[in-house]
């Protein structure tokens, strides 16, 4: 296959670039290992009639539950024009009622803290949709699922990138540039490239942590919202564990309880390392934290999901199990901006100057990526 730009990586900066250039009329292709494009954007989906009082209305219908990244902010543009034009609807994170703190001992108290992501937006319905209005803007010919680059080669006339496919067969596409949209420690874990680069750009990759990477998240779906009704907003912090935040993951935030399902969920606060082999034994210990916290209808979830995306290697390094105590100053080091005269760019959210690490960042890196391939020339 022949191709001008290879874009490796379907997440959010990927396929935000693909669509660009799609509109611009530019030869491309995207690859993504994965058998589904989002990257660290994903959702559990859940089928309402799986209650017993949820109405006939919504009986036969999905909701979808974000399992990695959930919010974005008023003030950063470009994901906000990426909804607008996708015809998608927004709403704020329910923050209503008071906060629950859970101290070392267990022992909980009421209406201690702050809800700490109120005016924080989210979407309606989950961020797939984003993921999926994107991918419909792209025709079919044009992009490739579960196909794995696994190395890359310069020659005098462009690049050949080397893919494996789900059922083993090996293949090679030409290009003339690739964009990396895939966080920088991934590809240096993932791909080997020849020439082989130089060892202050390979250790520039292993230094940009993967943002969110080590993290694992706890969905538990309910029937009914009732820490709303008991005045609740959902959000609680805890010194025990195993969550240490929670808030309210429900699809909407509409205040009727009688379009449900509903959710909380909460970022796993035990290391990546104790996770392993650990999974039911977790999931039992935060429905007992749900109760504690939230009393005994938390129980019996009508589903919990537990998504460890440490354990993913399209997403997280080793280095990236060791948690993060600050949001990293992303932005290129200027050794990752050239690589091969300028045929490779590093476009992943990390990449990203202004909003590196957000969602909004990744519709960033891809406008960067856009600038330096475009120059006017199709």
């Amino acid at each position: 296959m022949k191709t001008n730009i290879l874009i490796i990586g379907g997440g959010l900066a990927g396929l935000s670039l693909a669509w660009q250039l799609q509109k611009r009329g530019f030869d491309y292709q995207l690859i993504e290992a994965r058998a589904r494009f989002g990257g660290r954007v994903d959702a559990h989906d859940i089928g309402t009639n799986i209650g017993t009082n949820m109405g006939t209305e919504t009986d036969m219908s999905t909701r979808s539950f974000d399992t990695g990244p959930a919010w974005f902010w008023p003030g950063q543009p470009r994901i906000a024009e990426a909804i607008d034009e996708l015809g998608l609807q927004t709403f704020e994170q329910y923050a209503l009622g008071d906060v629950m703190f859970e101290d070392e001992a267990g022992r909980t108290q009421r209406g201690r803290g702050y809800s700490s992501m109120q005016g924080s937006l989210r979407l309606q319905g989950s961020l797939q949709k984003l993921v999926a209005g994107i991918k419909t803007r792209l025709p079919s010919e044009r992009y490739r699922l579960s196909c794995r680059a696994t190395s890359i080669e310069q020659f005098d006339g462009g690049i050949t990138t080397f893919v494996s496919s789900k059922d083993g067969k090996l293949e090679s596409i030409t290009s003339q540039k690739i964009v990396l949209a895939l966080p920088p420690r991934v590809v240096a874990d993932t791909l080997s490239f020849s020439p082989n680069l130089s060892d202050n750009i390979v250790a520039s990759m292993h230094s940009i942590p993967t943002w969110m990477a080590g993290h694992a998240k706890v969905v538990a779906i309910y029937e009914e919202a009732f820490w709303r009704n008991d005045g609740l907003s959902g959000d609680a912090t805890s010194h025990r564990g195993p969550l240490v935040e929670i808030h309210d993951a429900s699809p909407e935030s509409h205040l009727s309880q009688t379009h449900g399902p509903y959710a909380l969920f909460g970022f796993m606060g035990v290391p990546a390392s104790a996770r392993v082999d650990n999974r039911q034994v977790l999931i039992d210990a935060s429905i007992a934290q749900l109760v504690r916290l939230f009393g005994e209808k938390a129980k019996t979830p009508l589903d919990i999901v537990l998504k460890d995306w440490a354990l993913e290697t399209e997403t997280a390094s080793v280095l990236d199990h060791i948690p993060l105590d600050h949001h990293p100053a992303y932005g290129l080091p200027s050794c990752l901006k050239g690589v091969w005269a300028g045929r490779i760019i590093f476009s992943s959210t990390e990449a990203a100057p202004g909003f590196g690490g957000y969602l909004e960042g990744a519709f960033e890196a891809a406008a960067i990526a856009l600038q330096q391939l475009t120059n006017g020339e199709q």
